[in-house]
């Protein structure tokens, strides 16, 4: 697979990465020899790009990723998490972006992946009550003990990427973007090209919405992400799904899966972001990396917004309590 850069130090991975989220049963059941197989198909596509968090299961993604590693190492780079802190009893999270509670979110996650370091740690959610800057200087830190290759920011506002990088070197800022959410376009997209951040677009299948088979909301379980979803509650559900149709046909033209095509649409906006879809399916994983090998025109894209133009989804991306803790912008 095509390698892109992340960060500026040289360091290169596949152009497409692996969300590992899935790994925790955000989406719906799973077990380790699913997520395994996943993982051993990654390698086989050179997919060598992992995305998890301390957060994912309470750890059970990095678990599940450790487990594996401990017998296949050296091939992924990984990036992981911290920052959000959960109340399991009250069932409640905030975000604490001191040292001491990072540094120890951080030492957790190593242990539970089996490693002494990794590529990219990312502030999950920003602490408001601490200035970004000192943030950065904690995670400067961490990376001169050596326990982290580089750093990052999630869900931030391209101001405070700004603020941010005027004191340290930002490796990557991830977000969503996709076809149905392209918000990263008022500033953000543009504010990492110029900073030299790679961006790392999350959920840039739309949490299924792009697949082959059209999703049954009444089928989603308590833990399922998208249960309380706007864009996945009615009446917005359905006129989604009458919006992808032509979409989903279009790539059947062309012999693909919708899901390759609206992946090959975000490698095509630059050739420094790395999208990170997410599945825990090894069949589903050959599918999307398909995207890799999918060029597209001018003309190709230019239909394909036409078929999906900006802003079509209905309902918000988030709930108002899922949204908590995200910067907004614009």
């Amino acid at each position: 697979m095509q390698k892109r850069p992340l960060g500026t130090d040289g360091l290169k991975v596949g152009a497409i990465g692996l969300g590992c989220m899935s790994f925790a049963g955000f989406y719906g059941p799973t077990d380790m020899a699913e997520s395994h197989a996943t993982l051993k198909k990654a390698m086989d596509l050179g997919i060598d790009f992992l995305d998890t968090s301390n957060i994912y299961g309470m750890g059970r993604s990095e678990e599940v990723i450790g487990a594996f590693i401990k017998d296949n190492p050296g091939f992924f780079t990984i990036a992981t998490k911290g920052g959000i802190k959960i109340d399991p009893v009250a069932k409640t999270r905030g975000f604490d972006n001191n040292e001491a509670y990072l540094r120890a979110e951080l030492e957790g996650s190593l242990k539970r992946l089996g490693v002494d370091h990794v590529a990219l740690y990312y502030i999950h959610r920003r602490d408001q009550t601490i200035p970004i800057e000192d943030v950065v200087g904690t995670l400067m830190k961490f990376k001169q003990e050596g326990k982290i290759g580089g750093f990052g920011f999630s869900e931030i506002s391209p101001a405070s990427l700004r603020r941010a990088a005027s004191v340290g070197t930002v490796m990557a800022v991830q977000s969503e973007y996709s076809l149905w959410t392209r918000l990263p376009e008022l500033g953000m997209v543009q504010a990492c090209r110029e900073l030299g951040v790679t961006f790392v677009p999350f959920s840039p299948l739309g949490r299924g919405i792009f697949g082959r088979e059209t999703l049954d909301p009444t089928t989603f379980g308590d833990t399922d992400f998208r249960k309380h979803n706007p864009r996945f509650t009615e009446p917005n559900f359905s006129f989604n799904v009458k919006a992808v149709e032509p979409f989903k046909r279009y790539a059947a033209d062309k012999g693909v899966s919708p899901a390759a095509l609206a992946l090959a649409w975000v490698l095509a906006q630059s050739g420094d972001m790395i999208p990170i879809p997410g599945t825990r399916s090894a069949v589903h994983l050959e599918e999307i990396a398909a995207a890799a090998a999918l060029p597209l025109s001018p003309a190709e894209i230019a239909e394909i917004e036409k078929i999906l133009p900006v802003g079509f989804a209905h309902g918000a991306r988030y709930s108002d309590k899922q949204v908590i803790g995200i910067e907004r912008y614009c």
